[in-house]
């Protein structure tokens, strides 16, 4: 299966925490890839990497078959890629119609994908994001990217606030839009959803390293998944 985007030997600090200690990891081309792990597991610091909002203290990060280390965020968003961090994924000054547009200008609207994937966004277009509840927010921040039409998607926790029936109909878009587009998605979460089980494989992350990669049915029973 080719790798779309991966992690070689990627180590990340914050001062004098380090993160990451030397992460492999791949991404497969055209398909979703979770990220299972707890809080501080090192989640986040992959996202981070893959989209360049920090360096890598060393190991390298590469997308296409091409070193990007060295892209800053702006660079890789031309190229195509799009994060939807876990907070603060809204400017609260702008309705959410202006996100949807802003997000792909030449539409002149809200895309039919956002609206049809997240119809209760249809009566909030004209609200601004600040006064939106935390779950709308988030529906708003991935509806944005959606929009935006990434070929590499990069989500940190996206069911936050999220009610079930909303977060369902995400994950089956996700798988759905994969197949359809060639969109790569990496998603993060702390246990992997039923509604993910279609996902092309599963890294589980725990204190800064990858304890196992494999597919999606295997983490529940790999028995370094509970540590």
């Amino acid at each position: 299966m080719p790798v779309e985007v991966a992690l070689r030997a990627v180590r990340v600090r914050y001062g004098p925490l380090e993160a990451l200690h030397g992460v492999d990891l791949a991404a497969p081309s055209g398909r979703v890839t979770v990220l299972l792990g707890r809080n501080g597991s090192g989640r986040t610091s992959v996202l981070h990497a893959l989209a360049g909002l920090v360096r890598p203290d060393a190991g390298r990060v590469v997308w296409r078959g091409r070193d990007v280390t060295g892209l800053g965020v702006h660079q890789r968003a031309r190229l195509g890629l799009a994060l939807v961090p876990a907070e603060r994924a809204v400017f609260p000054s702008l309705t959410v119609d202006e996100h949807l547009t802003l997000a792909a200008p030449a539409r002149g609207g809200p895309a039919r994908e956002a609206l049809e994937l997240f119809p209760e966004l249809a009566a909030l277009l004209p609200r601004r994001a600040g006064t939106l509840s935390g779950g709308q927010r988030q529906l708003v921040a991935i509806a944005r990217a959606l929009n935006a039409s990434p070929r590499l998607l990069l989500l940190d926790e996206p069911d936050r606030g999220l009610a079930p029936a909303a977060a369902a109909r995400l994950h089956a878009h996700l798988l759905s839009s994969t197949a359809a587009t060639g969109r790569t998605v990496v998603v993060t979460a702390q246990t992997l959803p039923d509604t993910l089980t279609g996902a092309a494989a599963v890294h589980v992350l725990h204190r800064g390293e990858v304890i196992f990669s494999g597919e999606p049915a295997e983490p529940r029973t790999a028995p370094d998944a509970a540590r």
